[in-house]
């Protein structure tokens, strides 16, 4: 590039003309623009064109991952690989193995896994729900002692119950046919999981709002989750189809548990209560929810707090804290500020993912269990499932 710094003889000799000074300034745009081309070549990284996918291969290569006790593997893979192309996801070792993981933690990869105890935790819902609205349990029997749409009465159907697919069906139908079950439950079914990655039924009827789902509905949403295929499709929406600045894995199984973005939230709330000393619960929540969601939360108020050192009012704080649940939250002034002001009080940078310190309650769960456990289980399960990976790469290459 040296001999571009020196300008031809002939344009260094004598006066100009106006002709030439507007051939010299255009010469000297080449010149320039050649320079800079030349440099980048020289200084920026190329980028890498990413080979097609085989699917074929790619297939194999989940059926291969998946742990040898489970039947169908190839079944399997082909509703894992067919979700991660309706979903433009990658089916890299990573992806592969994120997916198995929650999967064998979740349901041992069963389409429609049995839950223990489910008829007693049924009739327990039910009799909770009946308590709440001061109904008699008297009532309550003689209301599941009516013929079901398959002939036998819901308390004969619940008695014998073993999956949540089995038990969604039963609430749909009380719901439908007896006035009672109009009352108790509403048009909320009490069933809010489902299928091999246990997803949330509500979660995936929002998600076909924005995303087409690239099977034939033949009944409802909550059908398709029940499903291996909608079960798969919407697991993997959940775990992987959001764009996350996380340098590990396990803070999308923590989100996994918890929700989209919980992790990148309970960093910004012990960024928080690093900056206003105001301590405060990391579960990720920034805003009330269910009723009175006007009123400031602990983390709102916190922030309130030194809304001055960070030059934001209360209708800017609210604004931003609004958009917790989306990507754009950390280009917002609230988490820059918020982030700014407590890495200068802690002398050095914070975390910006933490695992949530969230004890998990469900009528499932019969022991004290933690997101943070949950989140550790499943990346015990990936971090087996990358090992494998490896093991099976390092063989394809010595044959």
């Amino acid at each position: 590039m040296r001999v571009l710094a020196r300008q031809p003889h002939f344009l260094v000799r004598g006066p100009t003309s106006r002709l030439q000074s507007v051939c010299l300034r255009g010469l000297r745009l080449v010149i320039g623009w050649t320079c800079l081309q030349l440099v980048s070549a020289c200084t920026s990284p190329q980028r890498a064109t990413e080979p097609p996918i085989n699917p074929d291969v790619a297939r194999a290569t989940i059926s291969s991952l998946i742990p040898a006790n489970v039947p169908n593997r190839s079944g399997w893979a082909v509703d894992i690989f067919a979700a991660f192309e309706a979903l433009s996801i990658q089916p890299t070792a990573q992806n592969i193995c994120a997916v198995i993981a929650v999967t064998e933690q979740e349901s041992t990869f069963s389409a429609n896994p049995s839950v223990p105890g489910l008829a007693a935790i049924a009739r327990r819902e039910i009799d909770a729900r009946a308590a709440q609205y001061k109904i008699p349990k008297l009532v309550v029997n003689a209301a599941l002692a009516l013929r079901s749409s398959t002939g036998a009465s819901y308390s004969e159907r619940l008695s014998k119950v073993t999956t949540e697919k089995e038990l969604s069906d039963i609430f749909a139908d009380f719901i439908g046919m007896v006035p009672l079950g109009e009352r108790l439950f509403g048009s909320l079914n009490p069933v809010r999981t489902g299928g091999p990655m246990q997803v949330s039924i509500a979660f995936s009827e929002q998600h076909t709002k924005a995303k087409r789902y690239p099977y034939p509905i033949t009944g409802t949403i909550r059908d398709e989750v029940f499903t291996r295929r909608g079960g798969i499709y919407f697991g993997i929406a959940h775990l992987l189809d959001y764009p996350a600045e996380y340098n590990d894995m396990l803070f999308r199984f923590a989100d996994f548990n918890a929700g989209q973005y919980a992790s990148r939230n309970v960093a910004f709330q012990n960024a928080v209560s690093v900056a206003s000393k105001v301590s405060l619960a990391l579960d990720g929540d920034l805003l009330r929810h269910g009723q009175d969601t006007d009123a400031p939360s602990k983390t709102e108020l916190a922030i309130q707090r030194i809304a001055g050192r960070i030059d934001l009012n209360a209708a800017g704080i609210r604004s931003d804290l609004e958009r917790g649940d989306q990507e754009a939250f950390s280009r917002t002034q609230l988490y820059k500020r918020i982030f700014s002001a407590a890495d200068q009080a802690q002398g050095r940078p914070l975390p910006r993912a933490m695992v949530p310190t969230i004890r998990l309650q469900s009528p499932k769960i019969t022991r004290s269990l933690t997101t943070e456990w949950f989140a550790k289980r499943v990346d015990d399960r990936y971090e087996k499932c990358l090992t494998r990976s490896s093991v099976r790469h390092d063989a394809q290459v010595r044959q």
